[in-house]
């Protein structure tokens, strides 16, 4: 078996006898092409659409581009629907669901429109200018929300996207098109603060976790700020081996995006009847061991099917560094406490991301196979190795003689589940 790295890949180095398994996702590919897939979801919208009047203002807010959608698929087909509705191009705007994240370049912009490039009007989300945001209001928990002024003026807001696992908000897509999407820095920095629990000390809240909607804060905050947009409908789509949509929901913002979740967790977990004492996880090479923050995700994700006390081997190239120019400055708290402390008085998404690295760091042994400087990857509190051979050396002095394992080829796409 050859475990992705880069550009390039390492042959697996574990004993066929001490081989719990290869865990990897197995979701059903249908015969229908991603365009029929599409047109049969949005056809589960018709009363929806068909009242849509000529001279709204109907806004289509979709994802950058680090979140691959399949949207020059499904956008073309949606403003279609819509034209044959009455409602003309000059009346559809497409809005870029930035959050925090740059803005998008014209080539970027050709890509997530495809065909309609050039034809809709589309604009980059501004989460820092307040003369283009709107206050909407306070949710019951007290999460103070600032959208997109051409959002929240619109008379109908079509969210598209794609349903994933997201760490701590439980899923991607659905609700996320609002809160992080469109809103302003503020009130998304208040969204992801809500994975901590109230009160200093208090750590994260054990239902802000992967695969989980039901009491998680974080969702909880997204679905009540998009709720005061009240959404027409929803499109997202569920992709496949090679980025194929092989699943698409359109609908109820809330009823959809719930049955979506419901899909992609059966799909794209693997059930486990126990964990190993190690685990080796590669992110599948890249783009997607491009940094640490987007590496982490196969960490997490991996870290499901490790005991406590256990060993994990990453590979992940890192070659663009973390990621984020801030990140690894986190790591000057090693005391999980400190580091809580100083992320409750001066939170950043990236710091987030940073405690949850430190706390897998420290309740697993994690060996990380990248091109980081060695320094910075043990202030972090993993072991640096330059290769798969060396971890393997490095992992089989700190385990016991009869120790097992799991081999995870695509660690950004597979969650493990104790059954």
């Amino acid at each position: 078996m050859k475990l992705k790295y880069g550009d390039t890949s390492y042959d697996m180095e574990i004993s066929p006898e001490r081989l719990r398994g290869e865990i990897a996702a197995s979701p059903a590919v249908p015969a229908a092409s991603s365009e029929e897939l599409v047109s049969a979801a949005l056809s589960g919208c018709d009363a929806v659409i068909g009242s849509f009047r000529a001279s709204d203002r109907v806004v289509i807010i979709t994802s950058d581009i680090t979140r691959y959608t399949g949207s020059e698929v499904y956008l073309p087909i949606l403003v279609d629907r819509l034209n044959r509705a009455g409602v003309d191009d000059c009346r559809i705007e497409i809005i870029i669901a930035l959050g925090i994240h740059r803005k998008q370049t014209e080539a970027e912009h050709r890509k997530i429109l495809g065909s309609l490039y050039g034809r809709i009007k589309v604009s980059d989300h501004e989460c820092d200018d307040p003369g283009k945001l709107v206050y909407l209001g306070k949710t019951a928990s007290g999460l103070e929300v600032e959208i997109n002024r051409t959002v929240a003026e619109a008379d109908r807001v079509i969210l598209t996207g794609t349903i994933g696992f997201h760490y701590f908000a439980g899923f991607g897509g659905g609700r996320k098109s609002i809160l992080p999407g469109v809103a302003s820095r503020k009130s998304c920095m208040a969204s992801h603060f809500a994975v901590l629990n109230p009160g200093a000390g208090a750590g994260k809240n054990p239902k802000a976790v992967t695969g989980n909607l039901d009491g998680n804060p974080v969702h909880q905050a997204m679905a009540d700020a998009c709720a005061m947009v009240e959404p027409a409908f929803i499109l997202n789509t569920v992709l496949g081996p090679g980025k194929r949509v092989i699943a698409c929901f359109a609908g109820d913002w809330r009823d959809t995006f719930a049955a979506g979740c419901r899909y992609y967790g059966e799909q794209f977990s693997y059930p486990l009847k126990e964990k190993a004492e190690l685990v080796l996880v590669s992110c599948g090479g890249f783009p997607k061991d491009i940094n640490l923050i987007q590496a982490h995700k196969s960490m997490e994700y991996g870290s499901q099917a490790i005991r406590d006390g256990g060993v994990m081997i990453l590979l992940a190239e890192c070659r663009d560094g973390y990621g984020n120019a801030t990140f690894f400055d986190w790591f000057r708290y090693q005391e999980l406490s400190a580091f809580e402390s100083r992320l409750r008085s001066h939170y950043e998404i990236n710091g987030q991301t940073a405690y949850s690295l430190l706390w897998k760091a420290q309740r697993f042994r994690v060996i990380l196979v990248s091109a980081l400087p060695p320094e910075e990857v043990r202030t972090m509190g993993m072991t640096p190795a330059r290769s798969l051979v060396e971890a393997m050396t490095i992992a089989e002095g700190m385990l016991p003689d009869d120790f097992t394992a799991y081999v995870i080829p695509e660690g950004g796409t597979v969650l493990p589940v104790l059954l």
